[in-house]
């Protein structure tokens, strides 16, 4: 029997299993559910052994667990380590889901639950695929270790510590992501680089408690008038950042990245209407589509102060406050960029109030891979042979943190290897996987194991 005979022959069976994991609600946000996710996480193990994974075990790293298993019997070959996750972001709004989030429900070659797409469905792909090698091949062609964690959705707190704990054990070649996914159901896509996040509350005060905005106002500073200007500083009405140094490690775009950035289509008219505004603004020398995929970004999250109900209160607020983040590209720095932010408010701050910036959690390094790595290559000619077609080379706005604690901590890229499409609704009521894409991914987990033993 080939491995594309017993995938085939087990499909029905491998939905059945799909439905099970679905089942379980492993919030990781929310304390009431750590149970589940150690459930799901003792699931995910129990999975890995019976498909012939060695060395499984349920792993605490002091906050949720995460799960490792191995096949290493292929000597001179490289070692290739899967990552994804088996935590899920909460339901809210319950009562937007057609059907119970975590009662699996199965419509039109589509299975709607919580974190059908992100990640259990993609993440349960190369260990059936993995499965079907073993089972009818007796042996794998590179090295295998599974890596899955149940921490992802809530930034994945304990890993950095826990991979530097365990560089040994982790040790590999190159990372491939089951976390993630492809441009279209047609169309393949490679991402190539992440982006970096810092993010910062400015708090503004001025006099020591509220005032009458009629018996003071005009002459006493106003701590919103302040933020608001100190705000406005920071960028031009193009886009431009205007604080001193934030550039100062930004490379500028190839002609090469410029054409692998427009060659994924991109129709502005469209983009515009889908998310309802009448323009787009773009950095003085780039496109919008060049804005989103490979410059950095500052953006007011949040802004607050004085009154804030309803009717009119005639108040001089004391204090008001913002908060920030910058989405950062490769070779700048989170702690960096915060300072810079800190040192502008300082330099721009009107007599009369005091402003300080504070760093909050959450800081991400940005990630770049060569779009030539051999990884990619090998990913390149796999979804070709799936699709048809080659890849489009992606950049993402968003930010993945492990990426580059894997390249930092092991020395390995990551590949992104995974099936989900944009429009399955994670993090949002009615998420779903398709089906189709649940039997493609362990197909194309079998030819990229493969297709990296020639390495």
């Amino acid at each position: 029997m080939t491995w594309e005979t017993y995938l085939l022959e087990h499909q029905s069976q491998h939905q059945d299993e799909l439905l099970q994991f679905l089942s379980i609600p492993s919030i990781s946000s929310l304390p009431a559910h750590a149970a589940d996710v150690q459930r799901a996480a003792q699931w995910v193990a129990d999975r890995l052994t019976s498909a012939g994974l060695e060395h499984v075990k349920v792993l605490a790293t002091g906050g949720h667990p995460v799960v490792y298993g191995e096949w290493l019997h292929a000597p001179e070959k490289p070692t290739v380590l899967i990552y994804g996750h088996f935590d899920t972001q909460p339901v809210d709004p319950l009562e937007l889901w057609t059907h119970p989030p975590f009662t699996p429900t199965i419509i039109e070659d589509r299975v709607y639950a919580r974190g059908a797409s992100d990640d259990k469905g993609n993440m349960f792909t190369p260990i059936l695929g993995v499965e079907a090698l073993l089972k009818t091949e007796g042996t794998l062609p590179v090295n295998v270790k599974f890596f899955l964690e149940g921490q992802e959705e809530i930034g994945s707190p304990q890993l950095p510590a826990f991979i530097a704990q365990h560089r040994d054990l982790l040790a590999c070649d190159l990372v491939l992501s089951s976390d993630g996914g492809q441009y279209s159901e047609d169309q393949p896509s490679l991402m190539l680089s992440a982006k970096g996040l810092a993010a910062v509350q400015i708090d503004v005060r001025g006099p020591k408690g509220d005032l009458h905005s009629g018996m003071y106002g005009g002459a006493v500073p106003n701590p919103i008038h302040a933020l608001v200007a100190l705000l406005a500083s920071l960028r031009s009405p193009e886009g431009k950042i205007l604080v001193e140094g934030f550039y100062d490690s930004v490379l500028p775009l190839s002609e090469a990245d410029r054409a692998a950035i427009a060659a994924v289509p991109f129709d502005s008219h469209e983009y515009q209407e889908r998310i309802g505004v009448n323009a787009l603004l773009a950095e003085p020398g780039y496109t919008s589509q060049e804005h989103l995929a490979a410059r950095p970004t500052l953006e007011i999250n949040g802004i607050w102060g004085g009154f804030q109900g309803e009717g009119v209160k005639t108040v001089l607020p004391a204090e008001a406050h913002a908060k920030i983040t910058c989405r950062l590209v490769v070779d700048q720095n989170p702690a960096t960029i915060v300072e810079l932010i800190a040192r502008h408010i300082e330099k721009h701050t009107p007599p009369g109030v005091q402003a300080a910036v504070h760093p909050l959690p959450g800081t991400a390094q940005p990630y770049l891979i060569p779009a030539d790595h051999w990884g990619n290559r090998a990913a390149a000619d796999v979804l070709e042979e799936l699709y048809g077609k080659a890849p489009y080379h992606e950049r993402t706005g968003g930010s993945i943190p492990v990426c580059e604690l894997f390249l930092t901590q092991l020395g390995a890229y990551t590949v992104g290897f995974a099936f989900g499409l944009e429009d399955e609704q994670i993090h949002a009521p009615n998420e779903f996987f398709r089906l189709s894409s649940f039997r493609r991914g362990p197909v194309a987990y079998c030819k990229m194991l493969h297709r990296l033993a020639q390495r």
